[in-house]
């Protein structure tokens, strides 16, 4: 199943606090990529915050996840899942259908 994860910040992020998270989080995001959970990730251009495109067997998988990401479980970040698929009405495009 692939998932967005649409990050926001939660609360803000002092200095000394992305001094501290940050050496953790991009590791741990680094691991959810290799093992296939991240398939792609970019920066929003909106506001601070990261989009995910997430391989995974449910939302709940897909909310773990992300659950265990250090900004997430020290309370700073918080993500909005959206399950996401095939534009199914470009089927009507095909002859014969």
């Amino acid at each position: 199943m692939k998932v967005l994860a649409i990050a926001s910040f939660a609360k803000p992020l002092s200095d000394e606090e992305k001094k501290q998270v940050m050496p953790v989080e991009v590791p741990a995001t680094l691991r959810h990529y290799l093992e296939g959970k991240i398939e792609q990730w970019w920066f929003r251009q909106d506001k601070p915050g990261v989009i995910f495109l997430m391989n995974v067997e449910s939302l709940e998988d897909a909310r773990a996840t992300v659950g265990e990401l250090p900004l997430t479980s020290g309370g700073w970040a918080k993500y909005e899942l959206m399950q996401v698929g095939p534009l199914a009405p470009l089927g009507l495009l095909l002859q014969g259908k």
